[in-house]
């Protein structure tokens, strides 16, 4: 028989497991909490309970740690993980709700509803407004994932024609949704009347829609974002706002939330609001509860094919085995991901030498390892292949026995429309090295922040490379130099104790006189 406590507030709908004790504490305090969860095998929650080291720590028996949507940041999983505790969530219960709270924002600022509501309580009867409509008009969508592509069906059904930018969506994957696929984003901004916003938050993602991007669309546009707080700059969107460039806007995130009373965008009219509440809708949170129950009782009998956080999916012996070739495929893969330009379609991996084992699972390694930075949750062992097919990434394997220049060898190569990168690695002891990045054979320890140049093979390149660094206040912490290349170049590797900001990337990227490319790359 198995226990399972819930901690926050959930409807868990009808249910029947004969094999299973739910208690229901939504509420409960963390020194209650602290107390009782040795007794349990699982663990339910939403965002409120703090999974810590200290909490899972002290449940000694627990198996399952279930959470209730898409976001997993109250969960230590590295703790979880280590404890071998299966994590679940349920990421996709929320995503109509999601994509139709999208459209109800498009549709409220372009009809001026939440002003037209406002003036009428005051008193105000006012038919002079005109708003917009979304017939004819062209939608653009920036991330077109689970969410971005339920708003393209929705919009379509409105009577709009969608255009998109995703660099990491399949062209065919965009013919299917009857989506124009832009390579630039500018391009695209420059042609859409709407824009909904609905990627992950990264680094890569964070701001990415400016005072510039706003200013390439076209007058009057209207913006929406009920993704994450932060891929619009908000002062750039007030700017837009206030001086008349754009319409109006819908937002239900802000970078902070709640946002301050004094905010600059809660004082203007053209602006609707919502506090976030992409999931809350009464279906999405039933779906939730549902969802998040069952597959926490699936894990708990040993199933752990949906909504698997951190399982391996690999039994112990092929951990043991494999474990630092698993480590090593994962950073090939996310180096490679980072490296690449364009819309990879291909992922070839090439093992070459001895293993301790079939070094297959090393290929799934790989493949997690190339979505991580390019998705908002973290695939695993089990989903990577899956996400990758949906994303018309074809994945292959080719093995050869005969060694390279080391013992055992693996060659990623992520091919695109813009070409092929390469990344070469192999493992000294149980330590992971990066040995070939393109042409270049190289060897660095692969942690940190990568800083990845090529330079004009010239006497005094490093030096003032890293000059420029120092002087921007970043501090080096290994180099690794290289000489073997076309076009009297060369290549040398800088791990960073600080990551470098993007004026101080662009100011090295303007040193045509050293540098011919440059690359960072975070691991």
């Amino acid at each position: 028989m198995f226990k399972i406590l819930v901690t926050d507030n959930m409807q868990l709908g009808e249910y029947d497991f004969p094999d299973v004790i739910l208690d229901d504490r939504a509420g409960i305090e963390r020194a209650e909490l602290l107390k009782i969860v040795a007794d349990y095998d699982a663990l339910i929650t939403r965002s409120r309970t703090q999974v810590d080291a200290e909490l899972i720590a002290a449940a000694t028996n627990l198996k399952v740690l279930g959470r209730g949507g898409v976001g997993i940041d109250n969960i230590d999983v590295d703790s979880a993980s280590q404890r071998g505790i299966l994590v679940l969530n349920a990421p996709e219960a929320n995503n109509v709700s999601a994509a139709e709270l999208a459209i109800t924002l498009m549709l409220s600022a372009a009809r001026g509803v939440a002003k037209s509501d406002r003036l009428i309580r005051k008193g105000t009867w006012d038919r002079k407004y005109l708003g917009r409509e979304l017939k004819g008009a062209t939608l653009g969508v920036v991330g077109l994932g689970r969410i971005g592509s339920l708003v393209t069906r929705r919009a379509q059904g409105l009577g709009m024609t969608v255009i998109g930018y995703d660099p990491y969506l399949s062209r065919r994957r965009a013919e299917d949704l009857n989506v124009e696929l832009f390579d630039d984003l500018k391009t695209m901004l420059a042609k859409a009347n709407f824009l909904t916003v609905h990627t992950p938050l990264t680094d890569e993602t964070f701001g990415m829609i400016g005072a510039d991007e706003l200013a390439a669309m076209p007058d009057q546009a209207i913006v929406v974002n009920a993704a994450r707080g932060g891929i619009i700059q908000e002062q750039a969107l007030y700017d837009a706002l206030k001086s008349g460039k754009l319409f109006a806007a819908g937002l239900d995130v802000f970078v902070n939330e709640p946002p301050k009373v004094d905010h600059p965008l809660l004082e203007l009219d053209n602006v609707v609001f919502t506090a976030h509440l992409g999931a809350n809708t009464v279906e999405a949170q039933a779906r939730v509860g549902t969802e998040i129950l069952e597959r926490v009782v699936l894990g708990l009998r040993g199933d752990y094919s949906r909504g698997a956080v951190n399982a391996p999916a690999l039994a112990p012996d092929v951990m043991a085995a494999l474990g630092p070739y698993l480590k090593l495929g994962e950073i090939l893969g996310k180096m490679a991901s980072q490296l690449a330009k364009g819309r990879t379609k291909d992922l070839a991996i090439e093992f070459s030498g001895t293993f301790p084992r079939d070094p297959d699972p090393v290929a799934i390694a790989v493949t997690k390892g190339f979505l991580e930075p390019i998705l908002d949750e973290t695939p695993n062992y089990i989903n990577a292949p899956s996400i990758a097919k949906s994303r018309d990434i074809r994945v292959s394997k080719v093995s050869d026995a005969r060694p390279r220049a080391y013992t055992s060898h693996v060659l990623v190569s992520a091919i695109s429309d813009e070409g092929r990168v390469a990344i070469g690695g192999t493992v000294f002891g149980d330590s992971p090295r990066i040995v070939l990045i393109n042409d270049f054979r190289i060897e660095v320890l692969p942690q940190g922040t990568l800083l990845i140049c090529t330079n004009y093979d010239r006497p005094g390149a490093i030096g003032k490379v890293g000059t420029a660094l120092g002087n921007a206040g970043i501090n080096i912490s290994s180099m690794q130099l290289s000489r073997i290349g076309a076009d009297d170049l060369a290549m040398f590797v800088l791990t960073l104790d600080q990551v470098p900001a993007d004026d101080d990337l662009e100011s090295l990227r303007k040193m045509s006189d050293v540098i011919n490319s440059l690359e960072m790359v975070k691991l």
